[in-house]
C-alpha cells in the first residue's frame, strides 16, 4: 500500500512538470541596444507592447529590427483565456492621448507595417472599438505610407463594433480563432468559435464590398491537445469563410498557472500544414514553432 501510493505521488509530481523544450525551440537573442531603444520610447509614450505582455518568444528578433506590436487598452484583459500571460481583472479606463502615441511611436521607429492589438475590454458598450479606429486613423494621418495590420478581439459578436474598425480601413484584418473548436471550452472559455468565424467572415465581405486590398487573418496555436487532423479541419473552416492568411505556432507555456504544453509539434508537421494550406487556397501560411500573428506579418501582407 506504502509502495502503491509512493508510485502515485512520483506519477502525479511527474506529470506537473513542464515538458523540456526541444533543440529547435531555442532562441538567438538580439542587439540589447536596439532592444532598449524600443523599450524606452513605448515607456516614455506610455504604451504597452504585446511583445511584453505576451512574453512572446521573437521579442529580440523583432526588437533588434526596430519593430513592435502595440497593445490598446491597457494591460489589463477582462476574458480569462488559459493560454494568456496579460494579466486579468478590471481594467483601467481608456488613455485619449494612446491613439497619438501609437502613431507617434510608429513614426519614430520608421515603421513600413505597424501591428495593433488589444486586450478584451468588454466592460466598454463598444469593446473599445472606436479607440481602435481613432488608432488607426491617427497612424495614417502621420504615417500616409506605413501599413496598418490590427488584431482585434471578437467584440462579443457584435456587428456595429467590427464595422467601426473596418472603416477606419486597416490593410489587414487579424482575429485569431486561437484553437480548434473541441478546446475552445478550456482554452477561451470566453469565446465561441462559430463567433471567431462569423466574425472573419463579415471582415471578408466588408472586403469584398468595399476594400479589395484589405486580407483577413487568423491564427492558432499548436500543442495544447488538438490532433493534427483538426487543425487541417480548422484551416478548412477558415478557407470556408475566405480568410487570406493564417498563422500557426507552438503553444509555450507563459507561467506555471496557465494551461501546459500537451506536446511539442515537430518542424515537419507545422512545414506540412503549410503545404496544406497553400493547396486549400490561403495566400499565405507562416506556419513554424516560433510563429506568433505579428511574424513575419510585413511579408505576409505583400
Amino acid at each position: 500500500m506504502i509502495e502503491e501510493k509512493i508510485l502515485i505521488q512520483k506519477f502525479v509530481k511527474k506529470k506537473r512538470e513542464r515538458l523540456a523544450k526541444p533543440d529547435w525551440l531555442k532562441i538567438k537573442l538580439g542587439d540589447p541596444k536596439n532592444q532598449n531603444a524600443v523599450l524606452e520610447l513605448i515607456e516614455g509614450l506610455n504604451l504597452h507592447t504585446v511583445c511584453q505582455e505576451a512574453k512572446c518568444p521573437n521579442i529580440f528578433e523583432c526588437w533588434t529590427d526596430k519593430t513592435a506590436t502595440f497593445m490598446l487598452g491597457g494591460d489589463t484583459c477582462t476574458r480569462h483565456c488559459g493560454f494568456c500571460a496579460v494579466n486579468k481583472g478590471k481594467p483601467m479606463d481608456l488613455d485619449p492621448l494612446e491613439p497619438t502615441h501609437v502613431a507617434e511611436a510608429v513614426m519614430h521607429l520608421d515603421l513600413a507595417h505597424a501591428v495593433i492589438t488589444s486586450v478584451n475590454r468588454d466592460d466598454l458598450a463598444d469593446g473599445g472599438s472606436m479607440h481602435w479606429a481613432e488608432t488607426i486613423l491617427k497612424v495614417r494621418e502621420m504615417n500616409p505610407s506605413c501599413k496598418v495590420e490590427v488584431l482585434i478581439p471578437d467584440f462579443n459578436g457584435d456587428e456595429d463594433a467590427l464595422n467601426n474598425v473596418l472603416r477606419a480601413r486597416p490593410d489587414v484584418l487579424n482575429h485569431n480563432t486561437e484553437t480548434i473548436a473541441r478546446l475552445y471550452r478550456r482554452v477561451r472559455p470566453d469565446a465561441k468559435y462559430a463567433q471567431t468565424l462569423e466574425l472573419l467572415e463579415r471582415a471578408a465581405h466588408w472586403r469584398d464590398s468595399f476594400q479589395p486590398a484589405m486580407k483577413t487573418k487568423s491564427g492558432i496555436m499548436a500543442g495544447l491537445g488538438e490532433t493534427f487532423e483538426e487543425v487541417v479541419d480548422l484551416m478548412r473552416d477558415l478557407r470556408s469563410v475566405s480568410c487570406d492568411i493564417m498563422t500557426i505556432g507552438q503553444y509555450l507555456q507563459p507561467y506555471e498557472k496557465r494551461l501546459p504544453v500537451e506536446r511539442y509539434v515537430t518542424p515537419e508537421e507545422f512545414a506540412e500544414w503549410k503545404k496544406i494550406g497553400e493547396a486549400m487556397g490561403f495566400k499565405h501560411v507562416e506556419s513554424s514553432p516560433l510563429t506568433r500573428s505579428s511574424y513575419h506579418a510585413r511579408e505576409q501582407a505583400e
